[in-house]
């Protein structure tokens, strides 16, 4: 196994764990936060004081402030499984007479993600400022338990709109947040939901189509071989009949960099996919993820109705006007209208 492959699965392995941290994120709640946690009360028994205290500036420079540190991560990554792709699979496939158009179809839809990802990176998300609060207070009405009327946000001074939080990140209240995305250095906010939106589409995209083709590629290799229909002989000197594991080890040591880099797009086609999905839930029901949090602590009711003091509070979902309706205010917010009337 050379360099580069080790380099592929200490690069991967650390994209992983670190997307995992990003994820729980200003969860405080969250299993994954807890359990590392309680590790690092475990470890701190162990490890000086003096690496205790770089470790903890390190990690909340990485996630309670914002950099552009995990933007070079992102790319490094594209750039690393596009670059095994094209300078690999493609030449192969294009050998075994593969479409061409299906061959650049991944670099289409890079070209796709690049774009929603520096629009995404670079929109205002919703800022809430002195000059706009009036407005946007307008916009949504409160629902009397997510989102109370009448709080201040102590640090911008202002009263909350319903729907907005106070981002640690960027130190600003936001708009309609959503979460803050540190892979694209922006909070997720009302006026730039749709690019996240087909941001992570395109890039659910690209990990399918690129693990597709791949795919195609040993399975192509595979019939031409006629391996399935051989044997070998194990290390007692026994012949056996090819097997699965068997292939799937052969193929390894043939192919390393690409068997390793299918294992990863294929397990990151998963997680996107399933994020993709619950992202378009949060669409079709008008909820934010900051929202669908929060109302994890209570009740869902086809009704708001006021409870007494010794009773759990209900919370229904006063903002969902219909499918339709719902997947178009993410497209089009409702200030955008506002400012069309005017």
């Amino acid at each position: 196994m050379d360099f580069l492959t080790l380099f592929l699965i200490y690069l991967c392995f650390v994209l992983t764990t670190v997307a995992l941290l990003c994820t729980c994120s200003g969860r405080k709640g969250s299993f994954l936060l807890r359990s590392v946690s309680g590790a690092t009360q475990v470890l701190s028994l162990v490890i000086p004081t003096q690496l205790q205290g770089v470790t903890q500036r390190v990690l909340h420079r990485l996630f309670h402030t914002r950099s552009w540190l995990f933007v070079v991560l992102h790319v490094a990554l594209q750039a690393v499984v596009y670059g095994e792709y094209t300078w690999e699979v493609f030449v192969y496939c294009w050998e075994l007479q593969f479409h061409l158009l299906l061959l650049l179809l991944p670099y289409l839809l890079l070209a796709g993600n690049v774009g929603c990802f520096v629009l995404c990176s670079r929109t205002n998300p919703g800022v809430i400022t002195k000059s706009n609060h009036a407005s946007l207070v307008k916009i949504y009405a409160y629902d009397g338990v997510l989102f109370q009327k009448g709080v201040v946000c102590p640090t911008c001074n202002m009263e909350k709109p319903a729907r907005s939080k106070h981002c640690s990140f960027c130190n600003t209240c936001v708009h309609r947040f959503d979460h803050h995305c540190v892979w694209v250095n922006n909070c997720i906010g009302a006026f730039n939901a749709k690019y996240f939106f087909l941001y992570l589409l395109t890039l659910s995209a690209m990990a399918a189509s690129i693990a597709i083709i791949t795919a195609a590629f040993l399975i192509q290799v595979v019939l031409l071989s006629d391996m399935m229909h051989g044997s070998y002989i194990d290390d007692q000197g026994q012949e056996h009949a090819v097997e699965i594991l068997f292939l799937i080890q052969h193929l390894f040591l043939t192919f390393p960099r690409i068997v390793f880099m299918l294992g990863f797009v294929v397990l990151l086609t998963l997680v996107l996919g399933a994020y993709c999905c619950f992202n378009l839930y949060l669409a079709l029901t008008n909820q934010t993820s900051n929202e669908w949090y929060k109302s994890r602590r209570y009740g869902c009711s086809h009704h708001l109705t006021l409870q007494p003091r010794d009773r759990r509070v209900v919370y229904k979902n006063i903002y969902s006007k219909g499918v339709w309706m719902n997947l178009k205010e993410i497209f089009k917010p409702p200030i955008m209208w506002e400012r069309k009337k005017k």
